[in-house]
């Protein structure tokens, strides 16, 4: 049995799928996978996702070259739900963060705290 048929995707086609950094285990981005996307992801080695808003399948990182290499993927135990570990180039957020989590809340003052250092400036790479 191939992987992608052991996937429970749901009733839209897809699968919620964390994409880790193999090396820091540091969480860097949630996404959506089709079947498409992850069949994609599996022949080339770097990670497709399905992008809801634009209802299409997208490397990631294919506008700011951050290509996403896959060096393992897991499957939780009720097979509805994928973490694909990556080394990552560069940076997994549009915002130049490695992560997309680079916020934490602080409940002393109710705000988000951002605690990470930007890798990358976005206006320049996103420069139209």
């Amino acid at each position: 049995m191939k992987l992608v048929d052991q996937i429970g995707f749901d009733a839209q086609g897809l699968v919620i799928t964390a994409i880790t950094d193999h090396q820091s285990n540091r969480l860097l981005v949630l996404c959506y996978m089709n079947r498409e996307a992850l069949e994609r992801t599996l022949c080339e080695g770097r990670v497709y996702v399905y992008r809801r808003s634009r209802q299409q399948v997208m490397l990631k990182g294919e506008t700011s070259g951050h290509i996403q290499t896959v060096r393992e993927i897991r499957l939780n135990c009720d097979e509805n739900s994928l973490e694909i570990r990556v080394e990552q180039q560069v940076a997994a957020c549009h915002a130049g963060y490695f992560s997309c989590y680079y916020r934490h809340w602080d409940a002393q003052t109710e705000s988000w705290v951002i605690h990470d250092q930007p890798v990358f400036d976005p206006d320049k790479v996103y420069a139209s």
